[in-house]
């Protein structure tokens, strides 16, 4: 069954464990906490076993978490998936060969860095991290998962701020967030 013909069950009571935060990390920007959630047996474990669910028809060889919240959800789902984990860090954070990516930021460029020996040609990678908003982080993950010879299983997070439009940089990838704003 392809990702579009799925129903996909209303996942919006998880809003109640994510806590806004205004003016963090500047004046104007209203941060979206997810240590509510975290925090929550019920939710957090409904969070692991919702993405877990959505991507069960695949075989998930390798679950790539972003730094640094993207790694407290990849741990339980490569678990779940008997899969592999591999942090994608900034730069300078790896202490062996990498491999790595540029990407913009609201104001400038930053680097992240993957081991070049942690995915094998072929393997089926699934990206996940915490929050999709711009969608930069995720698609210089995707791009560098592909580089070193991965196939982007698909990218899952937590929620997803609709109006950055981050989705749209992510044509191409089966894309997931349990909530939107």
């Amino acid at each position: 069954m392809q990702a579009h013909e799925r129903h996909e069950a209303n996942h919006d009571w998880l809003k109640d464990y994510i806590r806004d935060i205004p003016d963090f990390p500047q004046k104007g920007v209203t941060f979206k906490d997810i240590t509510p959630l975290l925090a929550d047996k019920k939710a957090f474990t409904y969070t692991i076993d919702a993405i877990a669910h959505h991507f069960d028809r695949d075989e998930i060889d390798k679950v790539l978490g972003i730094e640094a919240r993207g790694f407290i959800v990849a741990a339980p789902l490569a678990y779940r998936f008997t899969a592999g984990l591999i942090p994608v860090r900034k730069k300078g954070k790896l202490p062996w060969q990498i491999e790595s990516e540029e990407y913009e930021l609201e104001y400038g460029t930053d680097r992240l860095e993957v081991h070049k020996d942690a995915i094998s040609p072929g393997e089926r990678i699934l990206i996940v991290d915490d929050v999709l908003a711009t969608g930069g982080t995720a698609r210089a993950t995707a791009k560098l998962t592909e580089r070193v010879g991965g196939k982007v299983a698909g990218i899952a997070t937590i929620l997803e701020l609709g109006f950055l439009g981050g989705r749209s940089r992510l044509e191409g990838y089966e894309t997931f967030s349990l909530i939107r704003y």
